[in-house]
């Protein structure tokens, strides 16, 4: 009885996914406010993608990214955050350190995680959105994961930090 429990809520999670990439209807970002200029839109969805995988600044920039959950599923379901992290992260490591901390946004608290962290939104739901600003490092690549569990090997990104 339980697997037939699990396989009807799973169709119905599926034809949830389905029905929301089909809907024409006003998406939750219409309603927020425009970002401001020089600001990163990222937006994560229900396919667990960011649209937005790649950008670079310089040295000493100020960087500010809007992220916005633009999906339609429950936050218990399909939360996401944004999560930028310093050069060289483990981000397997970062990641399974992360999946038990739902108390903590999903951010591991031991303090070798909590050094490679430059910034990070907390877990978002549908049609909610965070700014989080932070000056640029050392030249470098400097990945950004949602760490929501299960989501990081998917939701990955690149921030590209060239000298000045």
């Amino acid at each position: 009885m339980n697997l037939v429990k699990h396989l009807t809520i799973l169709t119905a999670a599926a034809l949830l996914l389905i029905a929301s990439g089909c809907s024409n209807s006003g998406s939750p970002e219409a309603a927020s406010e425009p970002a401001a200029p020089g600001t990163i839109v990222i937006n994560g969805d229900d396919t667990m993608r960011f649209d937005v995988t790649a950008f670079s600044v310089t040295t000493g920039e100020d960087v500010t990214i809007l992220f916005k959950n633009i999906g339609k599923l429950p936050k218990e379901a399909m939360g996401h955050n944004l999560v930028v992290l310093q050069p060289g992260t483990d981000l397997a490591a970062f990641a399974m350190a992360a999946m038990t901390q739902k108390d903590n946004e999903y951010l591991p608290p031991e303090a070798e995680h909590q050094a490679k962290i430059i910034a990070a939104t907390k877990v978002l739901g549908p049609g909610e959105q965070e700014t989080i600003t932070f000056t640029a490092g050392a030249p470098g690549e400097y990945p950004f994961i949602c760490s929501f569990p299960g989501h990081f090997a998917i939701m990955q990104g690149v921030m590209t930090v060239t000298a000045q």
